[in-house]
């Protein structure tokens, strides 16, 4: 499972999740990707087992790239305890996802295969996605730059 090493501060705040995903929404490695097109919290496990139907799937040929990374702690307070008395321990910890972020990339393989294996790691995800092509999102940087 993925988790810092360590951190500033153990507890933090739950925040809030507006706007769209300004940095990390291009693709950066290689040549297929996968979008949020939603908000929400993919936890750690959440992303070890989009990874693993990935791999499974390209039977380890190619290359895949995780772009997110579970900063975030969670906490939560036991079951059947009383009000106050503090926080509670950190139980999962989670990636911010909002919608345009790029959430993993694939290269060296065929497209076909590669949609079908971002497929399958999307049903993993708690988030809608989408597939991308590098061509793709070069021509419509492209096409919005002749319109400004």
């Amino acid at each position: 499972m993925l988790m810092p090493k360590r951190v500033k501060r153990r507890r933090v705040h739950r925040g809030r999740m507006t706007g769209k995903c300004t940095k990390g929404n291009k693709i950066a490695y290689g040549e297929y990707g996968l979008v949020a097109l939603e908000p929400g919290w993919i936890k750690s496990n959440q992303i070890e087992a989009a990874r693993i139907a990935m791999t499974r799937f390209i039977k380890r040929g190619g290359q895949v790239w995780i772009d997110i990374f579970p900063h975030k702690p969670v906490t939560k307070k036991p079951a059947d305890s009383r009000m106050g008395s503090g926080k509670g321990s950190v139980e999962f910890w989670v990636a911010v996802v909002k919608p345009g972020r790029m959430l993993f990339e694939m290269a060296g393989v065929p497209e076909d295969i590669a949609k079908e294996a971002m497929r399958l790691a999307g049903h993993k995800l708690p988030v809608k996605t989408k597939f991308v092509k590098k061509s793709d999102l070069a021509e419509e940087i492209k096409e919005e730059g002749g319109e400004g």
